[in-house]
């Protein structure tokens, strides 16, 4: 595994705080997407190889997808999962745990955060991801919640953020 020095995380929303939902199709989503893919062979372009990402619903998904097609074009780099207790995926619809359990068997690493869930494991998970990388790619619009603070303990850390508003 790559060293802090070449490592961006990523923090973004789930379905239920995205204007389009779980609708992908949607032109805002896919706008989004192709933001996020243009920040993360950006940060490939300026060096970095290793990416971690915290298999959430939603825009974490979106990014573990883009960094798994990238790969194709870049294969050096790594994709590590970042999965804060084993039943993260549990009460998902059976379509997003197929597709979780897909793009995990694809991640160069896996790192489970937590051993079993607690109130803070999802925090955890987002700091361990941070404490791990040099930069964070963030899909945020402003509103209170984990999203948030990641960017927020990011800063603190001296981790800078690249913004992809929604």
């Amino acid at each position: 595994m790559r060293g802090r020095q070449s490592a961006c995380s990523f923090t973004g929303h789930r379905p239920a705080k995205l204007p389009w939902g779980t609708n992908e199709d949607d032109v805002r989503c896919l706008a989004l997407k192709a933001r996020l893919r243009a920040a993360v062979e950006s940060a490939i372009l300026e060096g970095t190889e290793h990416f971690i990402c915290g298999m959430a619903e939603g825009c974490d998904l979106y990014f573990c997808e883009i960094v798994l097609e990238l790969k194709e074009r870049y294969p050096h780099i790594t994709l590590e999962a970042a999965l804060p207790c084993p039943t993260q995926a549990d009460r998902w619809s059976e379509s997003s745990r197929a597709r979780y359990q897909a793009l995990l068997e694809r991640c160069d690493y896996e790192t489970m955060v937590s051993m079993q869930y607690s109130p803070g494991c999802m925090q955890r998970r987002n700091r361990y991801m941070v404490d791990h990388s040099s930069l964070l790619i963030a899909a945020h619009d402003g509103v209170p919640g984990g999203t948030r603070s990641t960017i927020e303990y990011a800063l603190t850390r001296g981790v800078p953020v690249i913004d992809i508003p929604i």
